[in-house]
């Protein structure tokens, strides 16, 4: 993928997460995210490991696997592993590259500092967060 920051920036404006953060927030996390890459079926996140940061899915997919179980599989532009940057918990779910995957990786601390300056970042991740609650409750009934 190899981004060039102008680039960055205008496939970050286009995220759901960041839908109405400032351009100051788009800007600085173009500055801080870093680029990884995966090939299909590697490990990108590791159920019950420590983690420091959030992904964004850049190309490709990924799945998300707890107890031998699917939970979701992304695509471009959706996000995972943000429980363990807010209650700095072990990960809850294994997450696994379909096909050549790259993320967009973004440190814990460089999350909470947006997050305290930008609401409308901690807005979009709370109602990001309630919608993953319904959904696995959802599950959950049927």
């Amino acid at each position: 993928m190899s981004l060039t920051k102008p680039e960055r920036v205008a496939w970050l404006e286009k995220v759901p997460l960041l839908r109405g953060c400032s351009a100051e927030t788009i800007a600085r996390l173009a500055e801080v995210t870093g680029e990884l890459e995966f090939v299909d079926g590697q490990v990108i996140v590791q159920q019950g490991q420590v983690g420091n940061g959030l992904y964004i899915v850049g190309s490709g997919a990924v799945r998300i696997v707890a107890g031998g179980n699917e939970l979701a599989q992304l695509r471009t532009g959706e996000f995972f592993g943000e429980l363990t940057v807010i209650d700095q918990q072990p990960r809850n779910a294994t997450a696994y590259a379909v096909g050549r995957t790259t993320c967009l990786a973004l440190a814990s601390w460089d999350l909470v500092a947006l997050v305290e300056r930008d609401p409308g970042l901690a807005l979009n991740l709370l109602r990001e967060l309630a919608s993953r609650l319904r959904q696995a409750d959802a599950r959950i009934r049927d």
